[in-house]
Parts: C-alpha cells; sequence; structure tokens
C-alpha cells in the first residue's frame, strides 16, 4: 500500500464524514460504506444509496470500546457476556446489545438492540482514530447485489468519484459474524 495515497485518502474521507457525507473504505472482507453514525442527514444519505429500510438497523464499527460504549446499555450486559465480546474483540465479529435509550433510531431500526464490532483491521482502525469516533459499517453495495471486493467495483456502482479510503480489504472470506450476546444465537454466520 502506498503511505502517501493511504494518508491523503484518510485525510479526504475524514473531512467527507465530518460534512455528513458517505465514504467507502476496505473491511475485514470486502468494501463497506460508512457516514457518521451521530448525523441522521449522513445515515438517510447512505440507506438512500443502499436502498436499504431504515427498520434494518445499521452495524457499527470502533477502533476501540471506547467509541461504541455510549451506544449500549451496559447495565443489561453481565460481566461473563461483556468478558466473552472482548474474547473475539478486536476481530470479525458482531454483537447484537441491548441498546442505550438514547441510541438513534436509525442505528437501532426496529430492534431494542445495536450492532457493533471493534475491528483490528488496520484501515478501519485509522479511520476510526481519525475521525475519533465510530462509523456505520455496511457492505459497500446495493441491497441484495453482491458486495464490492475492489475500488473499481465501489466506483462501477457509486460513481468515478465516490470518496474512498485507499487500501486492501482483510484476509476474511466472509461478512462478520453477528452474535446476540444475551441470548447467544447466531444472527449472520458463513
Amino acid at each position: 500500500m502506498n503511505t502517501n495515497n493511504f494518508l491523503n485518502s484518510l485525510f479526504y474521507c475524514v473531512q467527507v464524514l465530518n460534512n455528513k457525507n458517505v465514504i467507502a473504505y476496505p473491511t475485514e472482507s470486502m468494501f463497506g460504506l460508512g457516514c457518521d453514525p451521530t448525523s441522521e442527514e449522513a445515515v438517510k444519505k447512505l440507506l438512500i444509496l443502499k436502498k436499504r429500510s431504515i427498520k434494518k438497523g445499521l452495524i457499527l464499527v470502533a477502533s476501540q470500546y471506547d467509541q461504541i460504549k455510549m451506544y449500549i446499555n451496559e447495565s443489561k450486559i453481565s460481566i461473563r457476556k461483556k468478558n466473552q465480546m472482548f474474547l473475539h474483540w478486536p476481530g470479525p465479529f458482531t454483537f447484537l446489545v441491548p441498546a442505550n435509550s438514547s441510541a438513534p433510531y436509525w442505528l437501532t431500526g426496529s430492534f431494542n438492540t445495536v450492532a457493533v464490532r471493534i475491528s483490528n483491521h488496520f484501515c478501519i482502525k485509522k479511520l476510526c482514530d481519525s475521525f475519533g469516533k465510530a462509523l456505520i459499517s455496511t457492505s459497500a453495495n446495493i441491497t441484495n447485489m453482491v458486495p464490492c471486493l475492489t475500488p473499481e467495483e465501489v466506483f462501477k456502482c457509486f460513481g468515478k468519484n465516490f470518496p474512498l479510503l485507499n487500501g486492501k480489504i482483510g484476509n476474511e472470506k466472509y461478512p462478520s459474524k453477528i452474535i446476540n450476546i444475551i441470548n447467544g444465537k447466531l444472527i449472520r454466520h458463513v
């Protein structure tokens, strides 16, 4: 990876995020679309791009727990369950956890949970740390279409000038597993 290209694209993507817009970025297994989870305007742009229902909720990805804990009702998660999450983090595991009452509806959808992941992917970590908070993480594609695996596919799907973090996807073959931390139910698996 060319360090200058990465740093230039990182700086640009953080500006785009701060302006309440959507970016594409490499994740563990594919390119993702992301935006500021605290901006209803940005999230609505993302949902329109993907043609995705707000009722489904969205995943939050972070480089550290402090970036997501404000969305979580920690009083409803036992120490044992919390430790279980941290055994899998950082890594390609998304957990459905009880949502804090202040978590915005555009994150939870029609549920009382929020989906969260702490990533170990270099690009995600740098992006979240540079932005200073968690990001929305959803596959870079139109709903029900194949996710984008290359920058070229992102540009073909969303336009040649779409804001993109210049980096490589990880080595995972499938999207992150989604596990309900309260009942242990596997929501999405390979």
